[in-house]
């Protein structure tokens, strides 16, 4: 049993995971020509970070268009219990390398303030509030 126009969820499902390894190929693309002018700026360190940021945003929005896929493909064309079931392991793999890769990237929990970004670290950073020390 299809729900919905088939022909429509077939052409998404099928282009989705080609939308997806375009969207991680330019985060390589994007992340290592960006980590090369930092280096070439005599950067190494925000080079090192930079790269591991924009490859791993890259990779978060690439899984999740895989996911998307994966739930139309399940859910409109085939709704059968193992697919589901399938569904259901591959959504649960593919979070679990999300959350991974947010941790790479954040060095935090989601849930956890980003450092520096609590009021008291705002107020207390320097260059913020008045300038105390010219009395």
């Amino acid at each position: 049993m299809a729900i919905g126009n088939s022909e429509i969820a077939h052409r998404v499902a099928d282009w989705l995971p080609i939308t997806a390894v375009v969207v991680i190929a330019v985060a390589v693309v994007v992340a290592v020509v960006g980590a090369a002018v930092l280096v070439l700026r005599k950067d190494s360190g925000g080079a090192v970070d930079a790269f591991r940021n924009r490859m791993g945003r890259g990779l978060l929005i690439g899984l999740d268009i895989l996911i998307a896929a994966d739930i139309i493909e399940t859910v409109t064309l085939e709704p059968t219990i193992e697919n589901i079931a399938g569904l259901g392991v591959l959504v649960v793999i593919r979070t679990f390398l999300s959350w991974a890769i947010f941790l790479e990237i954040e060095e935090r929990w989601p849930w956890q303030s980003p450092v520096g970004r609590h009021r008291a670290d705002r107020d207390n950073a320097p260059g913020s509030g008045p300038d105390r020390t010219s009395r």
